[in-house]
């Protein structure tokens, strides 16, 4: 069997779209070999690297919304209802914050529901991405305590507190690597990115908001280094899920997000299953799409 290597991107809410990714492997019933992941990506990738499917993330997460007793999956996801997201909110009251949002009660979910608290518990190796604020560089955990690693790896400068380990100062690894492929290990056969970065149809010509300069520079930061990243280091696979006009904090348009991800789903999988029973040879222009 060929070994895979997946990398998921950051994108907040957009994280959504990283089920339908997960999905086909469950479906295929293969696993990655290896899986590196930013932010909601090092979320996403940690809940499936210790052993849970696309469908049990799914309904981990279903816990955050307002729904029938008897509620399916597919009724999860078409649920109208907004999040309970309070539950996961705690502010940061100071007269000096750190940030607005301190993070605890989001890494006490993760804890409960993740059952593992070290990367060696996983089952599948996982890479997570951070940035060290002061130093400008990237901070990559593989070992050690899983929980504190992504907690940084999604710290987005003052909407969550930063995270201090051994003197550094951490926040979200998408300052440096929002998708990082380039550190899937070296021993994978197939490489595969998925960028939930998605596109707006507002017009070019709108003056942007404060809350769209803010979190809009942030992604054409993100998507320089993205392109740049991906010239150097090429993938066979590089997944764009046509996500539109969802922002990071649209986390109450959860079924709109999977549902745009699963745009990507069955032509992904369709390459992802020629790769792996050599229906086809790799080949440069596979390592474009």
């Amino acid at each position: 069997m060929k070994k895979i290597g997946l990398a998921l991107g950051g994108g907040g809410a957009k994280g959504f779209a990283h089920i339908p990714i997960l999905e086909v492997f469950d479906e295929l019933g293969i696993k990655p070999y290896c899986i590196t992941g930013t932010s909601v990506g090092a979320i996403m990738g940690a809940l499936y690297a210790s052993g849970h499917s696309a469908k049990d993330i799914a309904d981990m997460l279903g816990h955050l919304l307002t729904k029938s007793e008897n509620s399916s999956l597919k009724d999860f996801f078409r649920n109208k209802e907004m999040f309970k997201f309070l539950q996961l909110i705690d502010p940061q009251f100071s007269l000096k914050p750190k940030g607005l949002i301190k993070g605890d009660k989001l890494l006490g979910f993760l804890t409960e529901q993740l059952q593992v608290s070290t990367f060696k518990e996983l089952k599948i190796p996982l890479k997570v991405v951070a940035t060290d604020f002061w130093n400008k560089q990237q901070v990559v955990f593989e070992s050690g305590e899983l929980l504190p690693a992504v907690r940084a790896s999604m710290a987005l400068p003052y909407i969550f507190t930063p995270v201090i380990l051994d003197g550094q100062v951490l926040v979200d690894g998408g300052l440096v690597n929002n998708v990082p492929h380039d550190l899937l290990s070296p021993k994978c056969d197939i490489r595969i990115a998925v960028d939930i970065t998605g596109n707006h149809t507002e017009p070019k010509d709108r003056v942007p908001t404060p809350m769209d300069a803010v979190f809009h520079t942030y992604s054409v930061m993100r998507d320089a280094m993205s392109q740049e990243k991906r010239s150097n280091h090429p993938v066979d696979i590089y997944l764009e899920p046509p996500l539109v006009d969802i922002d990071m904090f649209d986390f109450h348009k959860a079924d709109t997000i999977y549902r745009q991800g699963l745009g990507a789903k069955d032509d992904f999988k369709r390459k992802l299953d020629r790769l792996i029973s050599n229906k086809r040879p790799l080949s440069g222009w596979l390592r474009k799409t």
